[in-house]
């Protein structure tokens, strides 16, 4: 089984920076959104924000780590492309599309594969940071984040970047016991080599 990891944080937190340390040999980039990276290192990447695309992708490729930047775009493309259709099925159908990713990742990639989904943050209404959906009806599909077993949040103080690794009671934060300090670099070829070393694969 894959290894899905959730990276949340709003946009300039430093998501797609911190895969600026791996190298091209190292990892793929589904880019979602299209949007150029923000560092000069060249990492293979391209343009999809079709759900079976990147499964097929992530299929045919011998690489171990991928990341998908912006996997937010995903749920939100798909609504603007059923804006027009009324009733509820579409958000059934939209919780679902992004379900099965998940866990095609978890169910269908080789064990030794992380899969990183770049995802933007929104506050609830208990104002609770969490993973932006498009919707109360989707959040009542799907719990984002219950899908995962490492989710890290992006922060900023304006100096430095930094991913926080457990929930201080208001974030979905979280990771398994000793993996991580409460606060690492914003670094995820770091926590790459973290993951592995902790599940030794």
């Amino acid at each position: 089984m894959g290894i899905p990891v959730l990276i949340l944080g709003e946009s300039g937190s430093g998501k797609s920076t911190s895969l600026r340390n791996f190298e091209p040999s190292e990892i793929s980039i589904f880019n979602v959104a299209g949007k150029p990276l923000p560092f000069r290192k060249k990492l293979p990447k391209a343009t999809i924000s079709d759900y079976s695309k990147i499964m097929a992708g992530m299929q045919k490729s011998d690489k171990k780590s991928f990341a998908i930047d912006d996997s937010q775009y995903l749920l939100c493309f798909e609504m603007f492309s059923h804006a027009k259709e009324t009733g509820y099925q579409k958000f059934t159908d939209m919780a679902l599309n992004f379900y099965t990713l998940i866990k095609f990742v978890i169910d269908r990639l080789p064990n030794d594969v992380i899969v990183y989904f770049l995802h933007h943050t929104e506050t609830d209404a208990n104002g609770k940071l969490k993973a932006k959906t498009v919707g109360k009806m989707l959040d009542e599909k799907l719990t984002v984040e219950g899908l995962f077993s490492i989710v890290l949040l992006c922060q900023t103080d304006g100096t430095r970047h930094y991913f926080v690794t457990q929930s201080d009671g208001y974030t979905t934060a979280k990771s398994p016991m000793d993996m991580f300090d409460l606060e690492i670099d914003n670094d995820l070829k770091l926590v790459d080599t973290k993951i592995r070393e902790y599940f030794e694969i």
